[in-house]
């Protein structure tokens, strides 16, 4: 729920993400509420929900996990709403492994600075591009050096069972009856099959 009105109102403001980047996501992760902590040495912890298209629509969300980094001098303390859009295959197969690390494993550009007319194609060429927005403005800030992971213990709690991302992400799992606003705002707002 939280995640889906996340999404919502990012897509309704003022600078809503650019169409033409979500049609061509592969797959998107939208982290409500990141805490960031300058008293936790600049730490950051926040949990979140992952989905990737399949035939037919957006596949089901795996939960996600995003923690470790630093945030530098960034809005203090405050939580902030994160989507991060995976554009292209290698990007989808790093969320698909156990874990992995925003500027290690996989470069991230910040999409706030989005402009059709002038950087297009920087965002369409890198693995990943992250929004992040508080209270209500959209803000400059840097993932680099945060690692995600799968959330074993939310995917226990939204399946019932046991499942791995790759298997929630991949496969053609039914989402269940709490995850459906999700998947249909992903179908809302990305609506368009990604190709290349």
């Amino acid at each position: 729920e939280h995640a889906t009105r996340a999404l919502q109102a990012i897509q309704s403001s003022e600078r809503p993400i650019p169409a033409i980047l979500l049609n061509k996501a592969q797959c998107v992760i939208v982290i409500p509420g990141l805490i960031k902590g300058a008293f936790l040495f600049g730490g950051k912890y926040g949990r979140g929900f992952a989905s990737c298209r399949r035939p037919g629509g957006w596949s089901s969300p795996a939960a996600i996990v995003i923690e470790g980094g630093s945030f530098g001098n960034q809005l203090g303390g405050s939580a902030t709403d994160v989507v991060m859009l995976v554009m292209n295959r290698r990007g989808m197969d790093h969320l698909l492994h156990e874990k992995f690390t925003l500027g290690a494993d996989l470069a991230v550009v910040q999409g706030i600075g989005y402009d059709a007319s002038v950087s297009a194609d920087v965002f369409m060429r890198a693995p990943m591009v992250s929004w992040s927005r508080s209270k209500g403005l959209f803000v400059g800030m840097s993932l680099e050096g945060a690692s995600l992971r799968p959330d074993k213990g939310e995917n226990r709690k939204l399946y019932g069972r046991d499942l791995n991302n790759q298997e929630i992400l991949a496969k053609r799992l039914a989402p269940p009856r709490g995850a459906r606003p999700f998947v249909t705002a992903l179908n809302q707002f990305a609506p368009k099959v990604a190709k290349g």
